[in-house]
C-alpha cells in the first residue's frame, strides 16, 4: 500500500548500515594507525571490502530489508541480530581459510563490535523515523472499515502491522450483525457511514461488504467520491470459497490458489539452490573425500556388497530418482519394500553405528549437488511407501511440490524414523506443508543448525 515509501525506507536503511560499517572501519584505522605497517594496508582494505559485500549478501539472502520485516520493529531487530551473528561467523571463516594473519586481531574485534553498536544505534534511529511518521498529522490519513467480519478483522490487523501513515477509527456495522466485542469501536450503522466520514475527515473507506450483499454500497461508493473520500472494496471470498486461499496478481488479474508457495518464486529458488551448492560442495570436498574410503573399508570388511546403497525414491513433482546412502544392511530382497525398524536383523554392526549417527545419509550431499535433492525439504520415501501413504493422507502428494531434503522441518520436530501408524505420517505431512508455505532462507539455516545439534545430542528414533 506504500510501495514507493517502502523502497525509500529500504534504501535509507541499507545506506545507513553501509555508512556504519564504513565509519567503524575508518574509526578503527585511526585508532590503530600507528600499529599498522604501510605494506599491510591492502589486506585491511580487502577486509573492509569483504565485510561490506558479506553484509549485503547475507542481508539479501535472509531478507533483512524486506517490507514484511522492516515494518515490524521487533522482527526487524531480531532479523538484524541473526544476520549480524551469521556475518561475524562468516568473517571469521574468511579470515581462517584465507590465512589472513596480517590484520590485527584487536582491529578485527574492535571493528566488529563498533559495527554491532552502530547497527543498534541505526535501529533506534529507524524507530524514531517510524514514530515520526506515525505522529505526523499531515501524513496520517484516517480510515474506516465497513462491515465487521473475518475479512474486516484481518484488514484491521494488516493496518496495525503495515499502516505507517494510517489511523483506523473503527468499524461501521449495523447493530444486529455484531455479536462480539471488537478491538476497535463499532462506530455507527452503514447508512450513516458517509455522514461520519465527512464529520471526522476520513480519507478512505474500506468496505468488506460487497455490492452483491448490500445494494446500497453502490450509491455509497459514488457519494463518497463526490465528497473526495476514496472508497475501496475488499471482497470477502468466503462467500464463494469455503476454505482459506492465497491471492497473488498476474499483471492486474487476481489469481487464487490453495496455498502460498515462496519457492514458486524464481529468486527464492535461486537462493535455495546457491545454499545447496555451496554447502554440498564443501561437504563433498572436506568430508566425503575421506569419509567414503574410511567407511567403505569398514562396510566391506563386515559384509559383502557395494559400499553405497541406491534406491528409487519419489522426488519433486513425483519424478523418481536414485537416492544414495552408505549401505547399512546386508543384501536382502525386502530393501525396496520394508522400512528399517528397531532391532532390524538386516542391519550390520557398522550399519547400526552409521544409522544412529546419521553418517549413512552423507552420500545424499551428492544428490544435493546434482540437483535432485535439497539440503532441507520433505524426506524422500521409497516408491511403494509413496503409493501407500498417498492413499490415506489426502494432502500427501502436495509435499512433492518441493525437492526432497536430507533433513526437514518434520525431522527437527521429532518426526523421524519408523512409521507405525497413520497419525505419524499425517503429522509429518502437516509439518512438510507448513514448511512449503512458510519457507525462507533463514528457516533453512535454522533447520540445518537443529539437525547438527540433534546428531550430536543423539536421537532415539535414529536406528
Amino acid at each position: 500500500m506504500n510501495k514507493q515509501f517502502e523502497r525509500y525506507l529500504q534504501m535509507t536503511l541499507v545506506v545507513l548500515d553501509m555508512f556504519i560499517i564504513t565509519i567503524g572501519y575508518f574509526f578503527c584505522n585511526v585508532l590503530f594507525v600507528e600499529s599498522i605497517p604501510a605494506d599491510y594496508w591492502s589486506s585491511y582494505f580487502q577486509y573492509w571490502t569483504i565485510s561490506v559485500a558479506g553484509w549485503l549478501l547475507l542481508s539479501f539472502f535472509l531478507g533483512t530489508y524486506t517490507g514484511k520485516v522492516i515494518f515490524a520493529f521487533e522482527h526487524f531487530t531480531k532479523r538484524t541480530t541473526q544476520v549480524y551473528l551469521l556475518w561475524v561467523i562468516c568473517m571469521l571463516f574468511y579470515l581462517f581459510f584465507s590465512r589472513e594473519f596480517r590484520i590485527s586481531r584487536l582491529f578485527i574485534i574492535s571493528s566488529m563490535v563498533v559495527f554491532g553498536i552502530g547497527l543498534l544505534v541505526n535501529r533506534f534511529i529507524y524507530l524514531g523515523i517510524k514514530k515520526y511518521f506515525k505522529n505526523s498529522h499531515y501524513l496520517i490519513k484516517k480510515i474506516i472499515i465497513l462491515g465487521y467480519n473475518d475479512t474486516a478483522k484481518k484488514l484491521a490487523t494488516y493496518f496495525e502491522e503495515d499502516g505507517l501513515n494510517t489511523q483506523l477509527l473503527g468499524f461501521i456495522e449495523d447493530n444486529e450483525n455484531v455479536h462480539e466485542l471488537s478491538h476497535y469501536p463499532i462506530i455507527t450503522e452503514v447508512s450513516k457511514s458517509l455522514e461520519f466520514a465527512k464529520e471526522f475527515d476520513v480519507a478512505e473507506i474500506y468496505s468488506t461488504i460487497t455490492p452483491e450483499q448490500n445494494k446500497d454500497i453502490y450509491n455509497l461508493m459514488y457519494q463518497a467520491e463526490k465528497e473526495c473520500i476514496r472508497f475501496k472494496i475488499v471482497p470477502n471470498l468466503s462467500v464463494f470459497i469455503t476454505r482459506d486461499v492465497h491471492i497473488e496478481y498476474f499483471g492486474e488479474l487476481p489469481i487464487l490458489s490453495l496455498r502460498s508457495e515462496p519457492l514458486d518464486d524464481v529468486g527464492n529458488r535461486i537462493k535455495k539452490r546457491v545454499l545447496d551448492i555451496i554447502v554440498s560442495f564443501l561437504v563433498i570436498v572436506f568430508i566425503l573425500s575421506w569419509l567414503v574410503p574410511l567407511l567403505g573399508l569398514l562396510i566391506l570388511l563386515e559384509s559383502r556388497g557395494p559400499v553405497f546403497f541406491s534406491q528409487l525414491r519419489t522426488g519433486k513433482n513425483k519424478k523418481p530418482f536414485y537416492c544414495y546412502k552408505f549401505r547399512s544392511m546386508r543384501k536382502n530382497k525386502d530393501a525396496d519394500l520394508k522400512q528399517a525398524t528397531a532391532n532390524d536383523t538386516r542391519v550390520t554392526k557398522i550399519g547400526r553405528f552409521i544409522r544412529r549417527t546419521s553418517l549413512d545419509e552423507f552420500p545424499q550431499f551428492l544428490n544435493v549437488f546434482k540437483g535432485n535433492m535439497s539440503l532441507v525439504g520433505p524426506r524422500p520415501h521409497m516408491l511403494k511407501h509413496t503409493n501407500d501413504y498417498s492413499q490415506y493422507v489426502d494432502e500427501y502428494m502436495i509435499r512433492q511440490f518441493l525437492k526432497p531434503g536430507i533433513t526437514g522441518w518434520a525431522q527437527v520436530n521429532g518426526y523421524r524414523g519408523e512409521i507405525t501408524n497413520p497419525e505419524q505420517i499425517q503429522m509429518r505431512v502437516n509439518k512438510d506443508l507448513w514448511y512449503l508455505e512458510n519457507w525462507n532462507l533463514w528457516l533453512d539455516l535454522q533447520i540445518l543448525f537443529l539437525t547438527v545439534y540433534q546428531v550430536f545430542k543423539g536421537d532415539k528414533n535414529a536406528f
